[in-house]
């Protein structure tokens, strides 16, 4: 039956989207043909699907955690939905995806069109839609017709046509889109010769589906085989299995060029998030515009991700880094022999995207093509730069997180492609990054790589795993060690109230200093010394031989050396070591061994 359009409403359809982009991830790889036939358009979907989702997981989870147990609002939810998608967006078709989903938020936020109950949420549904469409088409430099932009606008009409409630309206863009996305061919040469249809519309198309059965309850007619010939009959495009790898067929996908620069367009990708204003984004695209093509710049409110084809990857950043703060740069060099070679050769794909530092001075493009692999590397997420730098110093490959922006499961991936190891040890040391974890070593192993995650909650756990690894050993022998240090040490980590809010240690105030150990509150306190004090003692009694204390950014020494002094005069043979982190939340983590 149908379904309000409603929070839940929309937390359902992530979930849904996340699925059918799962199961079409591969397929929707191997048609992609425009604008550059580097077969990962449907992972890049998927990875920007899946980063909208999580920020819909999560302010489902803020809610709960509250005071009053609320529900957030759908205004919370489409928001939340808008800027997980513009912070995960990857591509060219992730960007417009991103931009399409700002564009519903930024109506169906407000609230839906007056009138009666019923035909609110259809109308609103109708707005939002349109103003997607809308969006995405200024969003792009050049539109080109046969894509996704044609795709949504069909989408869009189809809404308007339609009468009856929400679901009915979700119902309507589908088959608009479904429509739309067959005509493509018709409309873009490049699709004509491949004999297919627009990989980013079929990736639309796919959403569109997972709204119109999250609001009606029903899944929506199959979508037509991705493949047709030049007689006009389709034909059914291969089936894979989720997360399988991408552009692994045997063959040059759909026997077109694998990439731009072969026929002489840009030979890089560059992609990257921008904290800017209006006016320096304006004059940022007209100066990408001249530097490259498929310019695309999605956001607002001061953050935006922009993506751009050049030549000068340099260039493009330093363009960023005139109008504003770049950061999350990722660079990917298109190269056409490398990308036919691999997917004639087996499952490696070609080369990984160059991940550059958050920092202004950010050079140009290191490489692309991934190196021989060798050896065995760690890969660890930390939450500070401090801790970055540690790992780094131990030789493993860090990934640091933003507060807010927890890492998915694309950036994981990237990270093993950077350590350019046979084998990798990867420490997520969160418990919220279980399922990206297990995302990017499902993508990595069909790489050729083989990977072991070891389920580390914190970054004292990450630690205790990287100072007993031993790369001589066998891969076995090194995990299982890794895996016994990390079990073996506790941890906790203090924190500052936001809130009134329930715990299990009892109600806490705005303010108040939280003692978290193994991840639940047990103790709560005025001074963060005095209940790091209690925190210790309360882990100490049931024994210990080392303390771990990693100092948040702008914690005074002064609060370590009375912890130390603390640990030396209260419990005797405890030897305690200390890091510092530079971590911007948690003002201080402790691990016991």
């Amino acid at each position: 039956m149908p379904h309000t359009l409603d929070a839940d409403a929309v937390r359902t359809w992530c979930g849904l989207a996340l699925d059918a982009l799962g199961r079409a991830r591969a397929d929707i790889d191997a048609i992609n043909v425009y604008p550059v036939a580097d077969g990962d358009t449907g992972t890049n979907l998927y990875l920007t699907v899946e980063s909208a989702a999580r920020a819909v997981d999560a302010a489902f989870d803020g809610h709960a955690a509250s005071p009053a147990a609320s529900r957030p609002t759908l205004a919370d939810v489409v928001r939340a939905m808008a800027h997980g998608a513009l912070i995960g967006a990857q591509g060219n078709s992730g960007t417009i995806l991103a931009q399409l989903l700002r564009g519903m938020a930024d109506v169906l936020a407000d609230g839906p069109a007056q009138g009666r109950p019923g035909a609110d949420e259809a109308d609103g549904l109708r707005l939002a839609l349109r103003r997607a469409a809308d969006l995405a088409y200024l969003a792009v430099a050049h539109p080109v017709e046969g894509t996704v932009l044609t795709v949504a606008v069909a989408a869009a009409e189809g809404a308007e046509r339609a009468t009856g409630d929400a679901a009915t309206v979700a119902r309507a863009a589908y088959e608009g889109a479904r429509t739309a996305l067959q005509a493509t061919p018709g409309q873009l040469d490049v699709l004509a010769r491949a004999g297919v249809v627009d990989a980013g519309g079929y990736g639309l198309v796919t959403v569109l589906g997972g709204l119109a059965e999250a609001l009606s309850g029903e899944a929506p007619a199959a979508l037509a085989p991705a493949r047709s010939g030049g007689d006009g009959l389709t034909r059914e495009a291969p089936t894979h299995d989720t997360l399988a790898p991408a552009g692994t067929h045997g063959q040059d996908p759909v026997g077109c060029p694998a990439d731009s620069a072969a026929d002489g367009g840009p030979a890089f990708e560059v992609i990257y998030l921008l904290e800017a204003g209006d006016m320096a984004v304006a004059a940022l695209r007209k100066r990408l515009d001249a530097l490259g093509d498929s310019l695309v710049i999605v956001g607002g409110d001061g953050l935006w991700n922009v993506h751009v084809h050049v030549d000068d990857a340099g260039a493009a950043v330093e363009a960023g880094i005139q109008a504003g703060r770049p950061y999350r740069i990722r660079i990917t060099h298109f190269d056409g022999a490398a990308a036919r070679k691999a997917l004639a050769d087996g499952p490696d794909r070609p080369g990984p995207a160059v991940v550059l530092p958050d920092q202004h001075g950010a050079k140009g493009p290191t490489g692309g093509l991934r190196a021989e692999r060798t050896g065995r590397a760690v890969v660890a997420v930390v939450p500070g730069d401090g801790l970055a730098a540690l790992c780094a110093e131990a030789g493993a490959t860090a990934v640091a997180t933003r507060p807010g922006e927890p890492p998915g499961s694309g950036e994981l991936v990237d990270a093993v492609r950077r350590a350019g190891a046979r084998e990798v040890v990867l420490l997520p040391n969160d418990t919220e990054l279980r399922h990206a974890a297990a995302a990017a070593s499902a993508q990595a192993r069909a790489e050729g790589v083989r990977v072991a995650v070891i389920p580390t909650r914190s970054a004292v756990q990450g630690i205790a795993a990287l100072a007993v690894h031993e790369p001589g050993r066998s891969f076995d022998e090194d995990v299982v060690a890794m895996t016994s240090a990390a079990g073996a040490t506790r941890y906790a980590e203090l924190a500052v109230a936001e809130r009134q809010s329930w715990t299990m240690a009892g109600v806490c105030q705005a303010g108040d200093v939280l003692g978290m150990i193994d991840g639940d509150v047990a103790v709560i306190g005025s001074e963060l010394a005095a209940t790091a004090e209690t925190v210790l003692d309360r882990m100490l009694a049931s024994g210990g031989e080392m303390v771990t204390l990693v100092l948040g950014a702008g914690l005074p020494d002064e609060v370590a050396e009375r912890l130390e002094r603390h640990v030396r005069e209260g419990h005797f043979a405890v030897d305690t070591v200390v890091y510092h982190g530079g971590q911007p939340t948690a003002p201080l983590i402790i691990g016991i061994e």
